[in-house]
């Protein structure tokens, strides 16, 4: 099927979903759903899929312990978007991680310090599949999957501790 041109409105009764299609096996792969509502995340470490969670605002908790959030493999125009839903600062980190080290972060977050100072701290580009979001007062990270191999992300977090970008 070739391209499409719309010139009035498209009009979906639940949600619009995008995909990609494999050249050689004709395998579709859902990229993101559009248009559906945000998704709380469980207080524990959960595996996120492209199906359920990319194209929504992911709502993280304010957590009981440390919770990891595990990206599924990067496919170009994935996008998460992290925001913290607690009430109040927490006294637990959220860390999200890649599959692995081979699929890494480009980028960084801009740290808004609750001590009043602003800085940025950034991925190392290469190898760095971590973000720790350390005792965070508040964030709006997003991470879009640029191709197969890494992840773009963007955002901001507050906090009195730093972020920190690591490898696994």
């Amino acid at each position: 099927m070739g391209t499409t041109t719309f010139t009035g409105a498209v009009r979906s009764e639940s949600t619009f979903k995008t995909v990609s299609k494999d050249g050689t096996s004709g395998a579709i792969t859902e990229v993101a759903t559009i248009g559906d509502g945000p998704v709380s995340l469980a207080d524990s470490n959960v595996t996120l899929t492209n199906a359920t969670h990319s194209g929504r605002i992911l709502l993280v908790p304010d957590g009981g312990q440390d919770n990891t959030y595990t990206l599924p493999a990067p496919i170009a125009g994935s996008v998460f978007r992290f925001v913290y839903a607690g009430g109040a600062a927490d006294a637990t980190d959220a860390i999200i991680v890649t599959p692995g080290n081979t699929n890494f972060y480009i980028g960084g977050v801009t740290f808004l310090d609750s001590d009043n100072e602003i800085s940025s701290v950034f991925s190392d580009g290469n190898s760095n599949s971590s973000i720790q979001l350390n005792v965070p007062a508040g964030f709006d990270v997003t991470i879009v999957g640029l191709n197969t191999t890494n992840y773009q992300i963007f955002g901001t977090v507050t906090s009195a501790t730093a972020p920190a970008f690591a490898d696994q």
